[in-house]
Order: structure tokens, then C-alpha cells, then sequence
């Protein structure tokens, strides 16, 4: 597994992690510390920011999980991949997203999050 597909899957866990203490230590090992994330839905900074706009996003989907449906693409410090978010075990996922990483330092410095699919 390559060093970025790697930092991938830890983002994708990091979404997946509800246990606030375990999500926050997953930050700080996936984000640098001025980390910026922004989407459709917000735009945040640091790891306050980053912990608290995916703390909101659990409440909303709660019980869903994000997966990754193929391997990232990657070149220099950037890499893009899509996400699936819904139902353990469904068949559909209810949202598709794809992402863009800014890497710096074998960390996510700048996340560029869009999504394909949203429910309703």
C-alpha cells in the first residue's frame, strides 16, 4: 500500500470514529495542525475545527459509515478519491463525495470536498 492510499484510509477512519477521544488523537495524527477542510456544507480550520465539523456530521448521519469504493490517484503532494457514506451493508451508498488532499509532511494540510450525490 502506498504512503498516500494509507493517509486516505486514516482520513476515512478519522470520519468513521465516533469516540470523540479516539477521533481527536486520529486528527493529530492525520492533519496538520493548521489543517484547513472545506466542502459544500462549511469551511473550517485546525484541529478544533476539522474535529468539530465531523462531530456535527456523525450527529446527522448517525449510523452511517464512509468507505472508500477505489484506491486514490496521486501525484506530488495531491490526491483525489471518492467516498461512499451510508448503511453498513446497503447496497446504494446515500451520498458519493470526492475529495481532493493538499499533503504536507505525510499529513492532510488542505482538504477540497465535493459532493456527487446527496440524499433528497
Amino acid at each position: 500500500m502506498s504512503e498516500v492510499q494509507h493517509i486516505v484510509e486514516q482520513y476515512i477512519a478519522v470520519w468513521n470514529e465516533t469516540d470523540p477521544a479516539r477521533r481527536r488523537a486520529l486528527i493529530a495524527d492525520v492533519f496538520t495542525e493548521d489543517a484547513r477542510y472545506t466542502d459544500p456544507l462549511g469551511a473550517v480550520e485546525g484541529h478544533d475545527g476539522v474535529d468539530g465539523f465531523i462531530g456535527g456530521a456523525q450527529a446527522q448521519f448517525a449510523g452511517l459509515v464512509f468507505s472508500l469504493p477505489a484506491e486514490a490517484d496521486a501525484h506530488h503532494d495531491l490526491a483525489r478519491f471518492q467516498w461512499y457514506l451510508g448503511a453498513p451493508g446497503a447496497d446504494e451508498p446515500m451520498v458519493i463525495g470526492f475529495d481532493v488532499v493538499e499533503l504536507e509532511g505525510g499529513r492532510i494540510a488542505k482538504v477540497h470536498g465535493f459532493l456527487d450525490k446527496r440524499p433528497g
